[in-house]
């Protein structure tokens, strides 16, 4: 039988830390977890755009002048950069949620059809956010 060791074990790290430094890590950077970064952010960003319906649908209720003024911020420079992001969290978001459909599923998870779907979530939410922005620009929405 083998002999069982005494004495107390060193305790592990983190998968990402090495014993090497502070700055000394085991991974790297690669498309599925910044693709889960941004799963996770855009979940945040979708929170705040939650509120700002929230403070809308008050806007409206309160009347014509607060929905001026609130539909005024929204126009303004500083509005359309937050609704673009907005527009861009919602289709990544969405794009994501499918793919975490099939992983339920159990499909998708070798590496090569992993990373290709990733990358195919960043595409399709910067083609469908340009889509809906440029038709809003055409049609006079902007």
């Amino acid at each position: 039988m083998a002999e069982t060791p005494t004495g107390l074990r060193e305790r592990p790290l983190s998968p990402h830390l090495t014993s090497g430094g502070p700055l000394a890590f085991h991974w790297r950077f690669h498309v599925t977890m910044t693709g889960s970064i941004f799963h996770r952010m855009t979940g945040v960003a979708l929170y705040v755009g939650a509120l700002i319906l929230a403070g809308w649908a008050l806007s409206l209720a309160a009347g014509p002048d607060a929905y001026q003024a609130f539909m005024d911020l929204l126009g303004s420079p500083l509005g359309k950069i937050v609704m673009f992001g907005l527009t861009l969290s919602v289709f990544y978001h969405l794009a994501k949620g499918v793919q975490h459909l099939f992983w339920d599923s159990g499909k998708g998870f070798s590496l090569p059809v992993a990373n290709m779907v990733t990358i195919a979530c960043f595409a399709f939410s910067v083609a469908a956010t340009l889509a809906v922005w440029v038709i809003a620009w055409m049609t006079g929405a902007l």
